[in-house]
């Protein structure tokens, strides 16, 4: 395997011509992929080391954030306007991982990691449509506790274990790509992909593509936020259902609010039915459980993880009482 620097032109020319067969991957800190090498899930012909993408932390107009690729999860959880003016996403990077494993992760890396679900790293013994397209999902009729209630298919119900990207979702955050076709930005909330019958396409990166930057805009909603992640151990565990949320409340009704979940989708779910009961309503916890209700209404568990609806229905309440005081 031959490590490729993507700045040098020759190199990149090679690395371009492997990624649109599928034998090259662009790897950055953050991600799971030398986990999957390992366990002989990932092949790839080449690694492109990006580690020269973008590390600083721009503020823009009005404290907006334009945040490279390449900056490290502990850098962006402690930036003084993250904290300040989008304390939901300082929160949810401090809740992922561990201190060691946020100062080596990246913004970059964070976004393109792959699902925990057991049966994905099980090559030798399950069948796995991310793994193997075609092969069959082992997770529906198996031991799925932690796996996904709401955008799944018949092909697959595995979850994002990110918390940055629930975060990035309700910041309704855009995502800057280039490669071979030139820059483009696409919002975060289409980034990702649900399993549909093309499980093993998760996100909507062409080949070649690199994710160079991340940019976030401020607003009421963003500076009155909160991040709360549900899990089996205090730490070092991924989420059973994480709440981000945002409210902007005047004169006793609610006139902006931003919703997204976690663990319980193929990507970042954004509560856009439960924004749209809460907007003009008072912020009551009634209110809350309503909006809860719902968005709640369209999932699908399956036996074993069907206490996931409760569950992010009283997580999301909760959080939303926290920014109010009409607490849990």
């Amino acid at each position: 395997m031959t490590p490729f620097d993507y700045r040098r032109a020759a190199d990149q020319t090679e690395a371009l011509s492997l990624a649109e067969g599928g034998r090259c991957r662009f790897l950055g800190g953050g991600t799971n992929l030398v986990d999957l090498m390992r366990q002989n899930i990932e092949a790839p012909a080449a690694l492109v080391d990006v580690s020269r993408l973008p590390a600083t932390i721009d503020v823009i107009s009005e404290g907006g954030l334009i945040i490279g690729a390449a900056v490290r999860n502990s850098a962006l959880a402690a930036h003084p306007v993250v904290r300040a003016h989008y304390p939901m996403l300082s929160r949810a990077l401090l809740a992922g991982a561990s201190a060691q494993i946020r100062n080596m992760a990246t913004v970059g890396g964070n976004l393109m990691q792959r699902t925990r679900c057991s049966y994905f790293y099980d090559a030798a013994g399950s069948r796995c449509n991310k793994r193997d397209p075609g092969a069959g999902c082992d997770a529906i009729d198996g031991l799925s506790r932690n796996h996904a209630i709401l955008g799944t298919s018949e092909h697959c119900i595995a979850t994002l274990p990110s918390d940055m990207c629930v975060a990035l979702a309700a910041l309704d955050a855009i995502v800057h790509l280039d490669g071979p076709m030139g820059p483009r930005s696409v919002p975060l909330l289409d980034f990702h992909q649900l399993p549909g019958t093309t499980p093993h396409i998760e996100t909507v990166l062409r080949p070649g593509e690199l994710i160079t930057a991340i940019a976030i805009s401020p607003s009421a909603v963003a500076a009155n936020s909160r991040y709360r992640k549900v899990r089996d151990r205090s730490s070092y565990a991924f989420a059973l259902v994480s709440v981000a949320a945002g409210l902007d409340v005047a004169d006793g009704r609610i006139r902006d609010v931003r919703i997204a979940l976690g663990g319980v989708a193929a990507k970042p779910w954004r509560a856009v039915q439960a924004e749209d009961v809460l907007r003009g309503e008072a912020p009551t916890r009634e209110n809350f459980l309503r909006a809860a209700d719902v968005e709640l209404a369209a999932a699908k568990p399956t036996e074993a993880n069907a206490f996931k609806i409760e569950l992010a229905k009283r997580t999301m309440a909760a959080v939303l009482g926290d920014l109010t005081g009409a607490g849990a």
